[in-house]
């Protein structure tokens, strides 16, 4: 990735990052064998899935719903983008015989306050 310009992020190594020219970016995320590529423009995807093709084996599996075990749910219409872990987390109270129990509610100190910043 990075001889074909893109720059890794200092903060996750599996995230790659390339600026376009009219100052968009393409974001790839690649863990192992799973990629997820991020983009403005439909065209750009279409670009890297080429240039990539010709150095590497590839499967196209079409538009992401889950990714390293994470659902992927998009609402194009008001441009919102969700990322649920809920699948894990019931296969991880169920495998622990935990899949029935009642769900409590985290305390937080009074005087702890979130906002959307």
């Amino acid at each position: 990735m990075i001889q074909i310009g893109y720059k890794s992020c200092e903060y996750d190594c599996c995230v790659y990052v390339e600026c376009l020219d009219d100052g968009s970016f393409i974001f790839l995320l690649l863990y192992v064998d799973d990629m997820l590529i991020a983009v403005k423009f439909l065209d750009d995807v279409v670009g890297l899935k080429a240039l990539l093709s010709q150095e590497f084996d590839m499967k196209d599996l079409g538009v992401a719903k889950k990714i390293l075990g994470m659902e992927i749910h998009r609402d194009r219409s008001s441009k919102k983008l969700w990322l649920s872990k809920q699948g894990y987390v019931e296969k991880v109270l169920y495998r622990f015989g935990m899949s029935s129990a009642k769900p409590v509610s985290t305390p937080l100190a009074n005087h702890f306050k979130l906002s959307s910043n």
